[in-house]
């Protein structure tokens, strides 16, 4: 399998769907689904049953999966492409609209 672009804790910017133009924070990232979990963005209710871990029950706000897709990453504020690149013997994330290394 290819190496993901995105990774948890990554900013990244919204660019398609009802979110667009949201920026936020990568809680998860789903390889099988090729989708991610982002802090704030496709917000979805949930009504839970109450359990141990939930005493209260009730209607739940939590983030929904956002296909990798529709999201970009943010180096230094600006959305940019992600690519890869050797450096020695070790494979790097690389920003393509600055060149720089991301990681």
């Amino acid at each position: 399998m290819a190496t993901m672009k995105i990774k948890k804790g990554d900013m990244v910017k919204v660019i398609a769907g009802k979110d667009k133009d949201k920026e936020g924070k990568v809680i998860s990232v789903n390889k099988k689904d090729n989708t991610v979990l982002v802090e704030g963005v496709n917000m979805v209710t949930k009504h839970a049953k109450p359990s141990m871990a939930n005493q209260q029950g009730g209607i739940i706000h939590q983030e929904g999966p956002i296909d990798l897709s529709n999201v970009m990453y943010l180096h230094k504020g600006k959305a940019t492409r992600v690519g890869f690149k050797m450096d020695g013997d070790k494979k790097v994330r690389v920003a393509k609209a600055t060149g720089e290394v991301i990681d």
